[in-house]
């Protein structure tokens, strides 16, 4: 890939700074080095918003009293919890196969 695509340019006071996107970690970007951080960030909001989720859960099953309605709802929270885990799993593996397949393992998940 020609580095020139990700090149940027920006003028400041009337002078022209021109310089590669620099990622967090100060490495320069490449395409898979933003897809790397793409979904690295993805995952990581994925498993905080599971973990609220079940928090979520836990404490209507714990003040439910015993009413079968709200022992219901937080059953399925916990039910829809864990159906999430496994997808954010699968999306984890999947996207470390294809990685791997179309030799990107290097850049992806430093």
């Amino acid at each position: 890939m020609d580095p020139r695509i990700l090149a940027q340019r920006i003028n400041v006071s009337g002078k022209e700074l021109r310089g590669r996107l620099i990622l967090p970690g100060g490495e320069e970007a490449t395409l898979g080095g933003i897809v790397s951080l793409l979904v690295q960030v993805s995952i990581g909001i994925a498993a905080t918003i599971l973990f609220l989720i079940f928090i979520w859960a836990g404490y209507e099953l714990v003040t439910s009293r015993g009413e079968p309605q709200k022992i219901a709802a937080a059953r399925n929270k916990i039910t829809y919890g864990i159906v999430g885990f496994i997808l954010l799993v699968a999306s984890f593996l999947i996207i470390r196969i294809i990685s791997q397949v179309f030799g990107l393992g290097e850049e992806l998940f430093q």
